[in-house]
């Protein structure tokens, strides 16, 4: 709690703190001199006097440590990963791009292995796949050479760090809900439409990821249509099935989860079709339930802001990433 406020208030004394956590005082400068021991917390400017003795303010480190966000993307012709080395508020202290042929697990470590020789206090990795993870194994996913690597367990024991492995649609709607900087909980999804992959879809219920018993939330190309997956992939990839098939994957979203908005990306789906899209999700869905329907203009940074955020949310407090996502 004391992490989390001073990261959000940049400065504050002691009362300021007891104030925003509900905590004493006395508890929160034992704290305080805890984490000032370590360099977590930093002794700011003093407080302007009124007559008594100057309150002391702290500040939380930025750079006390660092994390590292990789992302794995599969595109019909190339395989890519992408990497944000960002301070513990979040700012990018690095960020680059390879791509290559096909991705692996070497690749993943080489590049870990690199970023941590260049900054000696990163404290924890997120890795965004896309496919699922289960237990830090990966189980679907479309880099195939990634499939059944218990990628997290090995990094882990490697580099005794966190390591986060999440789902790219999790983590894409993750980025997009905390930018939309809600005042009550909502339910939104945002749903990808790849050349070269079947779709997929991240969902966030009630202000919270929703995952499924073993991840497997939001992986709609395995709804039941009646087709064979090669030929849900076919429709999926001709112009003239392209809409009856994507709606209808729209429509188990809705009457499923009602979210209150659906953000769609991928080069499979156009601006100019969500009025399509719409309409033919109007032909099952009674309008008064139909979610709003809308182009994700910046895709990767959702992505990587929500990496970003649920990384960081590991060095905070761990027992809270248990019981929000669980």
């Amino acid at each position: 709690m004391i992490r989390k406020t001073l990261k959000a208030l940049t400065s504050a004394t002691k009362a300021n703190l007891a104030q925003a956590t509900g905590l004493s005082i006395a508890t929160c400068g034992t704290i305080l001199n805890e984490l000032l021991e370590t360099g977590e917390v930093l002794e700011d400017e003093q407080e302007d006097s009124h007559g008594g003795r100057p309150a002391k303010r702290f500040m939380y480190n930025a750079h006390f440590s660092y994390i590292a966000c990789i992302y794995i993307k599969v595109e019909e012709f190339s395989h890519s990963l992408t990497y944000t080395v960002a301070n513990s508020i979040g700012e990018h202290i690095e960020s680059g791009y390879e791509e290559m042929p096909s991705v692996n697990a070497t690749m993943i470590d080489r590049l870990i292995e690199q970023l941590i020789h260049t900054y000696g206090n990163i404290k924890a990795i997120g890795i965004g796949i896309p496919g699922v993870a289960h237990q830090g194994t990966i189980q679907i996913c479309d880099a195939q050479e990634l499939i059944q690597v218990p990628l997290a367990p090995q990094l882990k024991k490697k580099y005794s760090i966190d390591i986060i492995i999440e789902n790219d649609m999790n983590l894409m709607a993750y980025g997009f809900y905390q930018k939309q900087q809600y005042d009550q909980e909502k339910t939104i999804a945002v749903v990808t439409f790849i050349k070269g992959s079947f779709p997929g879809a991240g969902l966030m219920i009630d202000g919270h990821i929703h995952k499924g018993n073993t991840r497997f939330a939001g992986e709609i190309s395995f709804l039941a249509f009646g087709i064979t997956r090669e030929e849900q992939y076919a429709q999926l990839h001709q112009s003239s099935t392209f809409i009856p098939l994507a709606a209808k994957m729209l429509v188990n979203l809705i009457a499923t989860i009602n979210p209150e908005k659906i953000a769609l990306t991928g080069d499979q789906v156009h601006s100019e079709q969500i009025k399509d899209l719409y309409n033919a999700c109007l032909e099952y869905i009674p309008v008064e339930h139909m979610a709003e329907l809308h182009m994700l203009e910046q895709p990767d940074q959702d992505y990587m802001y929500g990496l970003i955020s649920m990384t960081l949310e590991s060095l905070d407090y761990a027992l809270q990433l248990v019981e929000k996502r669980r």
